[in-house]
C-alpha cells in the first residue's frame, strides 16, 4: 500500500480507507473518520509544511475556495453518515472511489 500510496498521492485517502476496512475490519464510517484524521490532518499537513519550507510558490487566492469546499464536503459527509446506513455509505464510497480512479487515469 505504501508504493501505491506514494505514486497516487491524490488517491491516498481512498487507499487508506480501503486498507482500514479490509485489514482492520472497520466499517466505512469509522474508516473514513480515521482516514480524515490521519491522511487529511497529519500526512497532508506535513506535506504542506514541507512544500512551504522548500520555498514553493503558494497560490493564496485558492485558499478561501479550498477551505469552503472542504467545510461543505465535510458537512455533507457528516450529514450523510448520520442519515444513511453503513451499506449505503459503502456503495457511495465505492462509486466515489471508482470515479476518482478514472479521473486519475484520464
Amino acid at each position: 500500500i505504501g508504493i501505491i500510496n506514494g505514486s497516487l498521492t491524490a488517491g491516498s485517502g481512498l487507499l487508506v480507507t480501503l486498507f482500514l476496512v479490509r485489514w482492520f475490519g472497520y466499517d466505512y464510517k469509522q474508516a473514513v473518520a480515521y482516514t480524515m484524521i490521519c491522511v487529511g490532518l497529519f500526512w497532508n499537513g506535513i506535506g504542506g509544511i514541507a512544500v512551504v519550507q522548500a520555498g514553493a510558490p503558494i497560490h493564496w487566492a485558492w485558499l478561501p475556495v479550498l477551505l469552503l469546499s472542504s467545510f461543505l464536503g465535510g458537512s455533507l459527509g457528516a450529514w450523510a453518515a448520520t442519515r444513511y446506513s453503513n451499506r449505503v455509505i459503502k456503495v457511495a464510497f465505492e462509486i466515489l472511489t471508482f470515479a476518482v480512479g478514472i479521473k486519475l487515469l484520464v
